[in-house]
């Protein structure tokens, strides 16, 4: 069986199905939330209103997907809704994409929200597809787009990062077996710099010299480790950077923008024609300010919301360019004297970046050709 009644399901109470109702000419679009594990998919369709209309599971296999796809054709004009957990959902949508169905990826923050607003108690895979489909009913989301080129960009992006926290934890441990065995020796090398080739040099001499205990046998295994994964993570980045000077090279030429802050930009923006305009885009990344305005106040709070890894990124360049980009300190400093805050004046100038870099974005796929949504590219002048 490929969908249909699942053990997980069997206390959901199953509304009267009802037919897709229409406004004027046109259909009502019903969203299927789609709550994704490895092994089953859970599917729950919603009206306009947010009203569940029916439920349903299928295998996390190509059989099942191609299952719900016969499942939906009974609703016209349908949007698929699928929390944000690509590990396990991506193959869902790329089947999705390949059959020309409309789907968006809802955060998973999202979903945890639009969980606690329900008046139900309790969690489960029917109420969080229930939280996905109304969180994709309620908020603005870009649409899904097939994978390019980003795809490989993110895969080695987030390698390189495993590796990275991979040879952090190596270090310590390493450090604190020097400590143990020496502590004076210990001393002798500066904080987080113990994967260098200078300081692996150093260390390797000194156990080289020290009498064989299991401690410097120890030592001496973690130092391999350390060195293999630094030279991998710098040739993982040496390939990034070659594949930034053909993908992104404008954002290379941005001021404080390196090979791994391109690659991350690309990476999780993807294709940057699904965002309609800079603001949708500053709100993906959380550098949009979110209003907390109440009567004759009028104020703005920090958006702790989007991207947060793009927010990472976009957050690397401004603090560079506070350092080295004579335009960004103007505007840092006309910001301050405007009476904000450090703090708040470069989360202005993240805003601007924002801008600014989907602005680059938007001008190479004018350049390459190809069809743009409308959208505004305009460069400010402050970043």
């Amino acid at each position: 069986m490929e969908h249909g009644p699942d053990p997980r399901l069997r206390h959901v109470r199953r509304p009267v199905h009802l037919s897709p109702l229409r406004t004027g000419s046109s259909a009502e679009v019903i969203v299927l939330g789609v709550d994704p594990h490895k092994d089953l998919l859970v599917v729950v369709a919603v009206d306009s209103n947010g009203r569940q209309l029916d439920v349903t599971s299928a295998p996390a296999r190509p059989r099942g997907v191609k299952s719900l796809l016969r499942w939906a054709r009974q609703y016209g004009e349908r949007l698929w809704a699928v929390e944000d957990v690509r590990h396990v959902a991506g193959g869902l949508m790329r089947g999705l994409l390949a059959a020309g169905e409309p789907a968006v990826w809802v955060p998973t923050q999202l979903t945890a929200r639009y969980r606690r607003l329900g008046r139900g108690q309790g969690k489960s895979d029917p109420i969080d597809a229930l939280a996905v489909a109304r969180a994709a009913l309620r908020e603005d989301l870009p649409p899904a787009r097939p994978e390019d080129e980003s795809r490989v960009v993110k895969m080695l992006l987030d390698h390189r990062e495993d590796l990275v926290g991979e040879m952090v934890r190596m270090c310590s441990r390493l450090r604190w077996l020097l400590h143990d065995l020496d502590p004076d020796f210990a001393e002798t090398i500066p904080a987080r710099k113990l994967h260098k080739r200078r300081w692996v040099t150093h260390v390797r001499d000194y156990l080289a010299a020290q009498a064989g205990s299991v401690g410097l046998s120890i030592a001496a295994e973690l130092l391999d480790r350390v060195e293999g994964l630094a030279r991998r993570a710098d040739q993982l980045e040496r390939e990034l950077h070659e594949l930034m000077k053909v993908q992104a090279p404008q954002l290379l030429a941005l001021p404080g923008c390196g090979p791994l802050s391109a690659a991350r930009i690309v990476a999780e923006t993807g294709d940057v024609r699904r965002f309609h305009s800079s603001a949708a885009f500053a709100m993906h990344t959380g550098t949009a300010p979110i209003p907390a305005s109440s009567g004759a106040t009028h104020r703005h709070r920090l958006n702790r919301g989007g991207n947060r890894r793009l927010n990472a990124a976009v957050h690397r360049i401004a603090i560079t360019q506070a350092r080295v980009d004579d335009r960004a300190r103007r505007y840092l400093d006309n910001r301050k004297a405007m009476g904000n805050s450090r703090t708040e004046a470069i989360r202005a100038l993240k805003r601007h970046l924002a801008r600014h870099v989907y602005g680059l974005l938007i001008t190479a796929r004018r350049l390459s050709g190809e069809i743009l949504v409308p959208g505004e590219g305009g460069l400010p002048a402050a970043a």
